[in-house]
């Protein structure tokens, strides 16, 4: 019999040592002690700290706390929010967390050494889409001079890049910078924002490493700059930035607040582009193998439960992470976008179902494709400063994205009768591959086993053998 006992998403070590104590002593009441049941599966490590940063996305850590698939593991889990990305993964990297919800571009990032060099993997993707990009107000009027409307007079979406351009060039004219906000400099955010300014023209700048220019902005149209997620709202309102791009629940509150409006979501610039992943150290991972199996285990299974039934449970679990532990913004700013819908001003509420996406269309599954196009991204903007030839893009997948302990977790929750096998890929004929995508903003087919010819076909952006000069 499985014994859930919850705490406090903060737990301090003495809380910790109790809840061990008492554990133990409730479990064994059945003969089934926590120790027990970390030795019967092998458990390096059973205490864990994982860290986050707070947005919607975090959601499966909660769950797979929450709903007791951690302890079903024979694991207890502290999890712990984070100041910013930069900090997060600093200290998963000195062990100081275990593993931690990161950006999907920070495992690569750090492995091919842009900012921090430390070998990071993932074995799990957390989620699907998630983001937008949001203006202030000020920015919305002058677009609304310019956009295409539907019959009842709201904006036809998505709304393209090129609209913006029209704003940003009478910026120029006026002597002003155009000013936008982004989370990371390898988040999924930075790539999907400059993506569409690109899409409508605009360049948003080239990162110069080789000559210690790391701000991004060399010939940019768009100057981007870094803001954690929490204090985008704030931001925008005091005039520092005209707009960003993040994640949820960070654009909703922009229209909660009445200080701006999104204007398109990442689903719209990119269908089912993967978000968030789970990442560890390789070091980590070769001591604790078991221990990183069973963390997988337990994240498929939230995953799972989170789009189970048509989204069933998206509002239970947007109340569990509305506490100050977890996201800590209000239920209803979560629930207008984890539960279907989507608001991009106050009162132009839409349906975008997939605006979430947590485990349907193979979510969690760490395709290589998904990570090559990642680092394209960096190559197309000068992150990676020189040429890499296709076989480079597709070692470094392989060297971070793991599906192979995907596949290990997978296999073991079918055969304890958690899951099925038709609620995954079929092992023995994934390549880690995607089929040709051609679900862009801007039409360009992406095919993941031939990324220079990826990154030649874009129209604005590094290519073959160019330089920042």
């Amino acid at each position: 019999m499985k014994q859930h006992l919850k705490t406090e998403v903060r737990v301090s070590p003495a809380v910790r040592f109790a809840r061990g104590i008492l554990t133990t002593a409730v479990v064994a009441a059945f003969a089934v002690s926590a120790p027990a049941m970390a030795a019967k599966a092998k458990i390096e490590k059973p205490d864990l700290k994982f860290g986050f940063i707070k947005l919607t996305d975090m959601v499966p850590l909660a769950v797979a706390y929450e709903k007791g698939y951690f302890e079903d593991e024979g694991l207890f889990v502290t999890l712990e929010a984070q100041a910013n990305w930069k900090v997060l993964l600093d200290r998963v990297i000195s062990g100081e967390l275990d593993g931690a919800h990161m950006l999907a571009g920070q495992p690569l990032g750090a492995t091919i050494g842009y900012g921090t060099k430390a070998n990071v993997i993932t074995a799990l993707s957390m989620d699907l889409n998630g983001n937008a990009i949001t203006v202030s107000n000020a920015v919305m009027e002058k677009l609304k001079v310019k956009l295409p409307k539907q019959p009842d007079g709201k904006p036809v979406h998505p709304i393209k890049a090129d609209y913006l351009k029209a704003v940003v060039d009478d910026y120029k004219k006026e002597g002003k910078s155009f000013k936008m906000g982004m989370v990371f400099p390898v988040s999924t955010h930075n790539y999907e924002l400059r993506y569409w300014l690109a899409s409508g023209g605009m360049n948003p700048g080239y990162y110069a490493p080789l000559k210690g220019d790391t701000a991004g902005t060399v010939g940019a149209d768009v100057l981007l700059s870094v803001t954690p997620p929490p204090q985008m709202p704030s931001t925008m309102e005091a005039g520092t930035i005209d707009g960003y791009c993040v994640g949820e629940p960070w654009n909703q509150q922009a229209v909660f607040k009445g200080i701006g409006a999104p204007i398109i979501t990442d689903y719209e610039i990119q269908k089912n582009n993967p978000e968030k992943v789970f990442g560890v150290t390789q070091e980590w991972n070769d001591k604790h193998p078991n221990t990183h199996k069973a963390v997988v285990k337990a994240m498929i299974r939230a995953a799972y439960w989170l789009d189970a039934e048509n989204d069933k449970n998206r509002q239970e679990a947007a109340k569990m992470i509305s506490k100050p532990s977890y996201v800590g913004a209000d239920y209803k700013v979560i629930a207008n976008s984890m539960t279907g819908t989507f608001e991009y001003e106050k009162g132009d509420v839409r349906r975008v179902p997939d605006f979430n996406v947590f485990f349907r269309y193979n979510a969690t599954y760490p395709y290589y494709s998904d990570a090559i196009w990642y680092l394209t991204q960096m190559r197309r903007w000068g992150q990676i400063p020189e040429f890499k030839p296709d076989a480079w893009y597709k070692d470094i997948a392989k060297q971070v994205y793991r599906p192979d302990i995907y596949a290990a977790a997978a296999k073991e929750l079918i055969a304890e009768g958690k899951m099925k096998a038709s609620d995954f890929p079929d092992f023995t004929k994934e390549s880690g591959f995607k089929p040709t995508q051609n679900d862009f903003i801007d039409g360009v087919a992406y095919d993941g086993s031939k990324p220079n010819a990826y990154i030649d076909s874009l129209k604005i952006g590094l290519k073959g053998k160019d330089k920042v000069k």
